[in-house]
């Protein structure tokens, strides 16, 4: 795969600290300690100065890692919060506020204190970053949802039958992801049939799949740390007219929703498109959730693509698309892909696999 240009994200960065009148940056968060360095270990924290080359904290135990994954950063064993508030001089150290526990925020504050330093939240300087995708990650994220869609026309076409278990669909499809080239499943996978497909966030159980009842599937792998995400309601037999018709409605949803993914448009717009559908059809108190997230080294992340989703879509962002219809004591569905917005145009889809009420 191309290659991920970690220095070139540090230096992007490098120019938005010094933008934000700090002198230095202490960087905890796993996924941006990976985005910036391509470490993955679990100790391991970024030092990022606007005048000195950036610098990889980590333990003993991670000497070796860490040489293999960020050779091109300088890695010290030790205490980051020593490391970040040493020569410090005064100057302001930029921290992920988000990130820190309060006894952490504490010690950084005492040590950079103890310097003569001041500590500022620096916000989300690293996640503003990751938004746009490079070239790198789009290929991570379109392997994974390529992997993750293969794995789920195979599970339709060949394994989903009455009888079979909800957890047995649910482990036969993360099987499959790993044998085909995934770190492993992006999330635990979703397996709802009949009245479960009304819990949104079902945990797949014993129950055994029934004749004349939808099931919905909600999965992804991951590759190289990026995740996919695509939800698809299917028939076992013939369902009820009433769960047909809302197949129908989340279908033309989740239409409008991906017609509304453009850079003119913010999360919002994107939320009130699909959730229109929704309520003109009677169902608008049955959408219970928001029309979906931003997705890549977190399976949940910017942009927020729901009512309260203020920021305009940028052009190499990844989202998914997700409207639901759940229906206590008798069902749901899901409907569910993830896009790449399009600097012009309609947006890309990564899991474009058929939409339509497939019957098994």
């Amino acid at each position: 795969m191309t290659p991920h240009d970690h220095a070139g994200r540090r230096e992007r960065l490098t120019r938005r600290i010094e933008a934000a009148g700090a002198a230095r940056m202490l960087v905890t968060d796993p996924r941006n300690v990976r985005y910036l360095t391509g470490f993955t270990g679990s100790n391991g924290r970024v030092i990022i100065d606007v005048d000195a080359p950036a610098r990889l904290v980590t333990d003993a135990r991670y000497t070796a890692r860490a040489a293999a994954e960020a050779g091109d950063v300088e890695v010290v064993l030790g205490d980051a919060f020593e490391l970040a508030a040493a020569e410090l001089a005064g100057g302001r150290l930029v921290a992920e506020a988000g990130h820190l526990t309060w006894r952490e925020a504490e010690a950084l504050r005492a040590a950079v204190g103890g310097a003569g330093g001041e500590v500022c939240d620096g916000g989300d300087l690293v996640e503003a970053l990751r938004l746009v995708k490079d070239a790198a990650e789009l290929e991570r994220l379109a392997t994974a949802c390529r992997i993750t869609t293969d794995a789920m026309t195979w599970l339709f076409d060949e394994v989903l039958a009455p009888g079979v278990t909800e957890r047995h669909l649910a482990a036969l499809l993360e099987r499959r992801f790993v044998d085909a080239g995934a770190d492993a499943p992006a999330f635990p996978s979703i397996v709802a049939g009949g009245e479960n497909g009304a819990v949104p966030h079902h945990t797949p159980s014993s129950r055994p799949i029934a004749a004349g009842e939808l099931v919905t599937v909600d999965c992804g792998a991951r590759v190289d740390g990026y995740h996919a995400d695509c939800t698809r309601t299917v028939a076992v037999g013939a369902p009820p007219a009433r769960l047909v018709e809302v197949h129908d409605v989340v279908a033309r949803a989740q239409d409008a929703g991906r017609r509304a993914v453009t850079t003119d448009a913010t999360g919002a717009d994107v939320d009130a498109a699909a959730r229109r559908v929704v309520v003109d059809a009677g169902y608008g108190e049955a959408f219970v959730h928001g029309t979906g997230h931003g997705v890549g080294l977190a399976i949940h992340e910017a942009p927020a693509v729901a009512h309260s989703g203020a920021d305009r879509l940028v052009a190499q962002s990844a989202l998914t698309v997700e409207p639901g219809v759940y229906l206590p004591g008798v069902g749901g569905v899901r409907i569910e892909d993830t896009l790449v917005v399009a600097a012009g145009g309609a947006a890309q889809p990564l899991t474009d696999i058929p939409r339509e009420l497939l019957v098994r």
